[in-house]
């Protein structure tokens, strides 16, 4: 057993407990018991003390959708790329790079990604793959680094119709395979999902050849209106909103992730709602991509799980809170929105969607639950308490303020050093497979 105290202490669960002094007890890969830090040294006197040093102790973040194979988007000039509306930011970008991913891209980039985590405090990762140049074993490839860097992650690969009928069969397998994988896995800390890519790519019998061939207990992860064009394609082609057309084929349910829904109405909403569908939202992608805002207020309104994620933009959750928050006050012209439900999506429905998929709770600090902790270096200049917490981390820190991590109670980052892990030797990798695939990209154009 050790010790992680002498800290603000945030619980986060349904008391949302904070202790000026706070401590927590970890045994294992399991939180024994929270309290005050005076406390828990008395009762357990030959444990290991690690010191928060004053800093911020919360449960680790969860993204709930990201994209880890946009790692090496970063600084990439592709040629001729100049969209001008979101298809062509698919086709000229993010297509682009996926046509030419093979295995070693791949799993350098979960490398990457992984390690950014760290160091950013996101502790369990939901991801939707995409590497049509090399599918089979590309699910496996980001579940290796995941076990490598320690990082709790539910992986899917993303099925679309775009590169014809072959290559979206080898998708379908590719899921199904790791699917089962996973759900022989007693760590718990892989799991898998039925990844596909849109609806506008995906026809009507490619939707039922995934149903069909689907694992049993395994949930969908799917992006839903992300752009206008989704919505045209399915009332030219079906005569059927989006949200509609997918609960004709079966996909809606608890376990069946949504990410985006910026063009879904009121009735689309409702049937969210009645088929426990969630949702994920991922401010500075829909931004960056200029395809809209999502009518989230409204979704939260209606009791939607609707969680938050980066869609690869980023892997700092604070980040995504920031730029969430200021989002929806523009959006509605309105300074007093978002406060509340921004913050309820990262920290509450984001550990409630976990909780679908794990065996034990992740995002709380409660005995129990998985001891996936962080430390944040952060001295408030003024007063913190239960209340203001929240309005702490938006206004003072950004994942960059995460000194220790500490996934299924393994230390993988203390006071900012990464443990077991040799940063400039992946870096390195990561900037020599950068090299050749961008090279590979521009060669082909």
């Amino acid at each position: 057993m050790y010790l992680l105290g002498n800290g603000r202490l945030v619980t986060r669960d349904e008391h949302n407990t904070f202790l000026e002094n706070g401590c927590v007890a970890i045994e294992g890969n399991l939180i024994a018991e929270v309290g005050e830090t005076s406390a828990l040294r008395a009762k357990y006197p030959d444990a290991k003390f690690m010191d928060a040093k004053g800093g911020v102790i919360m449960p680790g973040f969860i993204n709930a959708h990201n994209h880890i194979y946009s790692a090496f988007a970063r600084g990439l000039t592709i040629r001729g790329n100049n969209p001008t509306n979101f298809l062509e930011v698919l086709d000229q970008q993010w297509w682009t790079i996926d046509r030419h991913l093979l295995l070693k891209d791949s799993k350098a980039s979960a490398d990457a990604t992984y390690l950014d985590c760290i160091e950013n405090g996101v502790t369990t990762v939901f991801d939707h793959h995409a590497s049509y140049g090399e599918i089979a074993g590309s699910l496996f490839a980001l579940a290796e680094s995941a076990r490598q860097f320690g990082v709790r992650t539910n992986l899917c690969y993303e099925i679309s119709d775009r590169d014809g009928a072959e290559k979206m069969r080898a998708a379908v397998k590719e899921n199904v395979d790791f699917i089962r994988f996973a759900q022989k896995d007693d760590t718990d800390m892989v799991k898998g999902m039925m990844g596909m890519h849109a609806p506008f790519t995906l026809s009507n019998e490619t939707l039922e050849y995934c149903a069909a061939e689907k694992p049993e207990g395994a949930g969908y992860h799917i992006h839903v209106a992300e752009g206008i064009d989704d919505l045209y394609d399915s009332l030219t082609k079906y005569n059927k909103r989006l949200m509609f057309r997918l609960h004709d084929m079966g996909i809606l349910g608890e376990k069946t992730i949504c990410g985006h829904c910026i063009y879904i109405n009121e009735a689309e909403m409702d049937l969210v709602k009645s088929t426990d569908t969630m949702v994920v939202h991922n401010p500075e992608s829909n931004m960056g991509n200029a395809v809209g805002c999502p009518p989230v207020l409204k979704m939260f309104e209606k009791g939607i799980l609707i969680g938050l994620g980066t869609d690869g933009y980023t892997n700092d959750m604070l980040e995504s809170y920031k730029v969430a928050n200021v989002l929806h006050k523009h959006n509605a012209c309105k300074p007093n929105v978002a406060w509340g439900e921004i913050p309820a999506m990262l920290f509450e429905n984001n550990r409630r969607m976990a909780a679908r998929f794990y065996n034990k709770p992740v995002g709380v600090l409660a005995p129990g639950a998985y001891a996936d902790v962080i430390v944040l270096d952060y001295t408030p200049l003024t007063p913190m308490t239960a209340g203001n917490v929240n309005s702490h981390l938006l206004f003072g820190c950004n994942g960059h303020n995460v000194v220790t991590t500490i996934i299924n109670g393994v230390v993988r980052m203390e006071n900012r050093t990464l443990v077991g892990i040799d940063k400039e030797a992946v870096l390195a990798h990561c900037r020599e497979e950068a090299a050749d695939l961008w090279k590979r990209i521009n060669e082909r154009r």
